[in-house]
């Protein structure tokens, strides 16, 4: 479906705002930076920037819940054949096939800016654990969906595994000012790591 001038300007104005407000954040601080100012950058009006973010630290997670919908999808797609650890493994695969074509490749230098800044600024390292626990609940919520016999502490388990594995693998990447490309492979590497006790983990059998 074609998109039409409306959406496509709309479309423009958005990411206007979320350069200009990382752009800022990166050269003064995340709290050193005003919405105001973040609006005067961009060449909108402060209610407009309402119009698209109901508060400043929502641009650096822009569209996450429209790519965690990947994720469940995925997994409510299961196919017979498919052991709960199985399951996990495609719809990570599924997401990073989504979300990689939407973040350019960047050397470290260019990655630690807006990374950086998320995982040491204290108000957005609060906003991404509460993303990630809500996301986790989201993703056992549909795992146990996928599998109704399965064990929601067992569910609950393999989602940590699989996530912690995922952040702290993707974390130590950052640490270490590795690229986007290292990013991704220590993402990979993660799953890999956690697959390995995920895969031992039988399809759960239903009582007669």
């Amino acid at each position: 479906m074609q998109e039409s001038r409306r959406e496509r300007k709309k479309r423009e104005t958005r990411q206007r705002i979320v350069s200009a407000a990382i752009a800022l954040f990166e050269e003064q601080g995340y709290e050193q930076t005003t919405v105001t100012q973040i609006a005067a950058a961009a060449d909108v009006d402060p209610k407009t920037f309402f119009n698209y973010f109901r508060t400043k630290d929502e641009v650096l997670f822009v569209d996450m819940e429209r790519d965690f919908d990947v994720l469940a999808g995925a997994i409510a797609d299961r196919r017979p054949e498919e052991g709960p650890g199985e399951v996990l493994a495609r719809a990570v695969e599924c997401y990073a096939a989504h979300r990689r074509p939407k973040i350019p490749a960047k050397e470290a230098a260019e990655l630690s800016g807006v990374t950086r800044l998320a995982l040491t600024t204290p108000a957005l390292q609060g906003k991404g654990l509460y993303l990630m626990l809500a996301l986790q609940q989201r993703v056992a919520g549909e795992l146990l969906k996928a599998f109704p016999d399965l064990d929601p502490i067992t569910a609950a388990a393999m989602i940590g595994a699989l996530m912690g594995a995922i952040q702290q693998a993707g974390l130590a990447s950052v640490q270490l000012g590795r690229s986007q490309e290292e990013l991704w492979e220590a993402g990979r590497h993660g799953v890999e790591i956690a697959m390995r006790g995920l895969r031992s983990v039988p399809p759960p059998t239903r009582n007669p």
